[in-house]
């Protein structure tokens, strides 16, 4: 797999909540550490995704922005 972005992270699939539209994925990257990115329902089942697979999360952005409370 060749990409632009920079940040790709793989991980294992510890959750998948199928919608009519959108599917919600959780990759867990590292020990205690998850990510969830929301994908079309047309997309995870076309990556054939289920739980305890391994998958990849890919991470581009033009900016990132922080805050902190007042």
């Amino acid at each position: 797999m060749k990409i632009s972005a920079r940040n790709v992270l793989n991980g294992k699939i510890v959750g998948i909540v199928r919608g009519p539209v959108t599917t919600e994925v959780t990759l867990e990257i590292a020990p205690g550490v998850q990510i969830t990115s929301t994908i079309t329902s047309n997309s995870a089942q076309s990556l054939g995704l289920k739980e305890g697979g391994v998958a990849y999360g890919v991470i581009k952005a033009s900016s990132v922005m922080i805050g902190v409370d007042d």
